[in-house]
């Protein structure tokens, strides 16, 4: 496999705020979000639903603007999607009449990169996720999770700086998740790409993430979604997630999320 050309970048979100509508009869979705993300770092973002999580991705993506505070990856500030930042949805979205690999291709090709430099990643990446044999495959003949392989891959042959990850893996069954989460790990640790990842699964968080961002509020409670607590998972790797430690984070977590632990 060819050495890990990837950057990375850190993630600097200050005072972030989203307000939908005017003021006077607007939401205020998100308020004071203030995050320091390391370059390399592996950070989760859960809560309840509405609490904003998916839209402070999104204003990281450049889909949406902030309404107010300031969001920057490497020290630049975000304006609009940019290739520095690669996104996976739940929904794959891969074009069904290309092959894997040609999936995968998509994106170096768009940045007219030299044909052998395309090549090259595509098969980098197909290997990356385990897909060597299925190059030729199309999506339509692989499973949910392969599928999925397939989009991950996909956006790392962009070579982003930060990867962002909106539940990429809730539509999936239970045991293929877990494969998957594994295999996310892997290739965190192979390519060290900085990943925000947002979630509803306490337990995929506290096994994939070095830091979860506990976010609370929204819409629903009467008041802006908000981080309510950082949890900083000093769990030593591979990660067990049967262990009284692995559940313990899994409790504070929960009680931050539910409304009964304490805020800070």
């Amino acid at each position: 496999m060819t050495e890990n050309t990837i950057g990375t970048a850190g993630v600097t979100l200050t005072d972030l705020g989203k307000r939908y509508g005017p003021e006077w009869a607007g939401v205020q979705a998100v308020e004071g979000v203030d995050l320091d993300i390391a370059s390399g770092e592996f950070i989760a973002i859960v809560g309840a639903s509405g609490c904003g999580k998916s839209t402070v991705l999104r204003i990281l993506a450049g889909f949406e603007a902030a309404t107010s505070g300031s969001v920057a990856v490497g020290g630049a500030p975000i304006i609009a999607p940019g290739p520095d930042r690669g996104v996976v949805f739940q929904d794959y979205g891969l074009f069904p009449w290309l092959s894997v690999k040609e999936n995968i291709a998509y994106g170096p090709k768009r940045r007219r990169l030299p044909k052998n430099r395309v090549s090259e990643l595509a098969d980098r990446f197909t290997e990356t996720v385990g897909l060597t044999r299925f190059a030729d495959k199309y999506p339509g003949q692989l499973s949910g999770g392969m599928q999925q392989r397939v989009a991950i891959a996909r956006v790392l042959a962009n070579e982003p700086k930060v990867l962002l990850m909106d539940e990429p893996f809730g539509a999936l069954d239970a045991l293929t998740q877990s494969e998957l989460q594994a295999e996310l790990k892997r290739i965190h640790v192979e390519t060290r790409t900085t990943v925000v990842f947002v979630t509803h699964s306490i337990e995929e968080a506290v096994f994939l993430a070095d830091r979860v961002v506990v976010m609370t509020g929204g819409a629903s409670h009467g008041v802006a979604g908000h981080v309510a607590r950082i949890v900083t998972i000093d769990l030593p790797e591979p990660r067990d997630v049967t262990t009284p430690e692995f559940n313990e984070y899994k409790r504070e977590i929960s009680d931050l999320v539910h409304g009964t632990g304490d805020h800070v």
